[in-house]
Parts: structure tokens; sequence; C-alpha cells
């Protein structure tokens, strides 16, 4: 049983794997916190982003941002921040309500927002990457969410091609919740939620702390620590025979995390298209970035228990010279979970969502969506590396995918590259073909190196014009996305 919890975690050769993020992370303080950026001294305990809640069906906010220099250790590092913290607000809505979002931009640099995961307009003032905002300017946008939208963790970062590495890598993230009946089972609303953003950002005194070489590039950029809402390895009191509900978003620009927490099973209650049918127990998952999950801990003996992230190699031997080669991550200790008591385990629900996976069936057409890199391209970095889809670098001129709303498509994605790369398609959820059931829904997807992972894709209720593309963002950068136009 043990090794099938891993086969069914550790995206393996198929690629079928598909359990999006995990991080955990038990706090002391279950309020929204005000004030500026978080502590990163080790040891402090365990912190939530501030949380901005919706009221009869609107949730309008001013996400303001700019450089910051917030605490780290005995001093500070320079950060980009929004309202003054990183990671930003957790704007809590339910399907139905309109979200408002006035950002402005107080960057030396072009910015703009993508609500990550949620099946709202790309067009206009909704969920547009196509559109800027310059440095000292703002926008307004207004994303109508569906009343049918799938409850469940969402984030929000910046999508202003060229800059989305440097920009959500130096702290602009923020998580999105939309809750629906499921949070209010008796066993939910009795759990002790915990939001938890990572991160692993530059270390430095200045902007210059953002730039990174053409290698580091292609490679994608890791930060040299891993911060928990900010701080650097919290420690999270929790009290045995509790219900703790956690909601993970790897926010990283390129770092995978397969994390663990020693003595203790992660039951997974969602992954980052919406909640399971019903909790599933797992020993390890693998979160690749901008992947995200919810799932439930329940301590019931007194002790110390460390939340580590465990080695991970994205990628395999090839490209001499250490270009595309296999990439490394040791193993990290992110985090002290400190039970106190003794009791038995608290009780999970039996169900959660309805299955609505026959929604994904019967394919109308299918394609073959092939991740590469090569050599020069408009994506290279001076007629060095470049990243493509199906040999093209991304061009917003160009529309790459056309079909009409209604749809459903299996698409094959095919990895010929020699790194990993986490594939993402905006505004439409999918299913991994193949996986179990209890994946569920999906908008990010690891493609192993060298391998291959099909999804089906329903192409419904909202049409537009938008993008797909790897996830590990200095790659989305440097070409690795294409433009989809779903038309009506």
């Amino acid at each position: 049983m043990q090794r099938s919890r891993r086969e069914f975690l550790v995206l393996g050769g198929t690629g079928v794997a598909a359990l999006g993020g995990l991080a955990a992370l038990l706090g002391a303080c279950a309020s929204s916190r005000s004030g500026s950026s978080f502590p990163v001294a080790p040891g402090l305990a365990f912190r939530q982003p501030d949380v901005l809640t919706s009221v009869n069906g609107t949730l309008a906010v001013t996400l303001r941002a700019a450089p910051t220099m917030v605490p780290h250790g005995s001093g500070t590092r320079y950060a980009l921040t929004y309202n003054g913290t990183t990671p930003g607000p957790t704007l809590r809505v339910r399907p139905g309500d309109r979200l408002v979002v006035t950002l402005e931009n107080g960057l030396d640099a072009e910015t703009n927002l993508h609500t990550h995961g949620l099946h709202v307009s790309p067009s206009g003032d909704a969920d547009n990457i196509f559109a800027t905002v310059a440095p000292g300017a703002s926008r307004t946008y207004t994303y109508d969410i569906p009343s049918t939208h799938r409850s469940g963790l969402f984030w929000y970062h910046p999508h202003a091609h060229g800059t989305v590495a440097p920009q959500v890598a130096g702290g602009l993230a923020g998580a999105i919740i939309v809750e629906d009946a499921i949070d209010e089972l008796p066993e939910m609303v009795a759990s002790v939620e915990r939001v938890i953003v990572l991160s692993d950002p530059p270390i430095g005194s200045g902007p210059g702390t953002m730039s990174v070489s053409p290698m580091t590039q292609m490679q994608g950029r890791q930060g040299p620590v891993v911060l928990v809402n900010g701080m650097s390895q919290p420690i999270v009191p929790a009290r045995a025979g509790s219900r703790e509900r956690w909601r993970l978003v790897n926010a990283s620009a390129a770092r995978y995390y397969r994390l663990a927490l020693d003595g203790h099973a992660l039951h997974v209650l969602a992954t980052d298209g919406g909640r399971l049918v019903a909790p599933t127990e797992v020993s390890e998952i693998l979160v690749a970035p901008g992947e995200r999950v919810e799932f439930a801990v329940l301590p019931s003996k007194a002790g110390n228990y460390s939340l580590r992230a465990l080695r991970y190699d994205r990628g395999r031997p090839g490209m001499g010279g250490g270009m595309g080669g296999a990439i490394s991550t040791g193993e990290l200790t992110l985090a002290t979970v400190t039970v106190a008591g003794s009791a038995s385990e608290a009780v999970l629900p039996v169900r959660l969502a309805a299955d609505d996976s026959a929604s994904a069936a019967a394919p109308s057409a299918t394609r073959t969506v092939t991740l590469g890199m090569g050599m020069g391209g408009g994506g290279g970095m001076g007629g060095g590396m470049g990243f493509t889809i199906d040999g093209r670098s991304f061009d917003p001129a160009r529309t790459d995918i056309e079909l009409p709303l209604g749809h459903v498509e299996e698409w094959t994605l095919v990895n010929a590259s020699t790194m990993d790369h986490p594939f993402h398609l905006h505004v439409w959820s999918f299913r991994v073909v193949g996986a179990p059931a209890s994946v569920g829904w999906k908008d990010t997807v690891n493609v192993p190196a060298g391998g291959a992972v099909t999804i089906r894709i329903p192409f419904t209720e909202i049409p537009g014009r938008t993008v797909y593309h790897c996830h590990i963002l200095d790659h989305e950068d440097l070409g690795m996305m294409g433009v989809i136009d779903v038309t009506s």
C-alpha cells in the first residue's frame, strides 16, 4: 500500500501522478494578521496572511505592487510586495461573487494580474494577461465568478510576459479561496484552517537582487532559502485530537517540493482545480510550481515533527555542460510541528464533492502539444537556449490553437526536453487521463523529462483568448507559451 501511494503521487515516466502541491503547516494563530511583512528569523510562530472576505456578493480590494524592505533574520531584505507584504492578502470569495481588484503599479517595470486557476473570462478587464499596467499607473480588474464555480484554493500573481519570473520570485503572489457548502460540513467547520504560501525568494539589499544569469534562467531560478508565508522554519503548535486543514500554494518560480510530514499521513481534500469526491490518504506529495493542494492532518501524539521537502530530481542527464541536464534539490526542513497532548485521531468527512468527472468524457478532438528546448529562436537568450511549444516561441499576435466553445478535447503533452516542465492552462480545468479518479480537477500538471501526460479538457461556459505555458516562470518568459482562442 505504501508503494502504491508513492506511485500515485510521484510523477514517473508516464506522468499521470498529478496531485498538485503540498507544503504543510499548522499555525499558532488562526486569525488573519494585519501589519507589515512577516518576520523570517527561524523558530518564530507560524502566521498567515491577512484575509479579505467578500460581503453581500462583492469583494473590492486595492493591491499596490511595490518594492519593500522586509525583515530577514536580524536584518532586512529587498522584496516585491502587495500592500507591503509578501505574500499578499488572501482573497476569500464564493461562487457567484464579483471580485474587483484595483492594481496600482509602484514598480519600475510593467506588471499585470493573473487569477491562476479561476474559471473566469480572460477578456477585457477580467483575467486578461495581454493587458499590462505601466509603472505609476493603475488598472481595475473585474472578475465575475460563475455560480457553478468549484470551491478550492487558487492564487494571483503577475503575468506580464518577460517579467513574470523576477516579479513572482521577488514576492508578488497571494492566495484566493473560493468556498461553498463543502466548507460548511461539520468536520470542515470544526477544523483549524491554515493558508500556506511557499516561496524561495532571492536574498539581497536592492533591485539587483532580482537579476540572474542566462544559465540560471535556463534552469529556472531557485532562491537560497525556502519561506513559509514569508517565514523561515516556523514553529507550528498543534493539539492532539484536533483536525488541521491546510491549503497550500507553490508560489516559487521554479522549485518543486516533494513533501512529507514526519509521523503523519496527509489526507488530500482538493487539488488545484477543486475538491475531491472523498479524502485520499497519502504519505508524501509532489508539488510542482503553480500547483495547489488542500489536505487534512490529524495529530494524535505529542512530539516534534518536521515538515520536509525531500530530494527531487527534475530532469535527466543530457545536453553536455549541464545545459538541460538533471537538476536536483536536496532535502530541506521547512517547519517544525509541535504537538501537545495525546488523543485519538479526529474524524474526516466521508464525502466531499459530487463526482462530475463524466463532464470531461467523450473528447471531440485530440491533439499533441510538444514542450521543447533548443538553440536559437525567439525565446533564446541572445541566440542561445530557447524554449518552445510545438517548435515555436511565444508570439502574442499569433493564435496557436483555435476551437469552438463546448468542445471537449484530449491533449497529449509531450516533453521532448531533458528537464521537467509543469504545464498550466488558463481558465479551463482538466482531468489527467489514466490517473486515479481521486486526483481530481487540475489546471497545472507536471510533464516529466522525456515523458508524456494526457489531459482531457472541457472548454465550457466561458469563451476567450488566453495562454497555456510552462510554469517554470523563466521558461515562460523565454518563450515556452502558446495562445489559445475559444470562440463562441
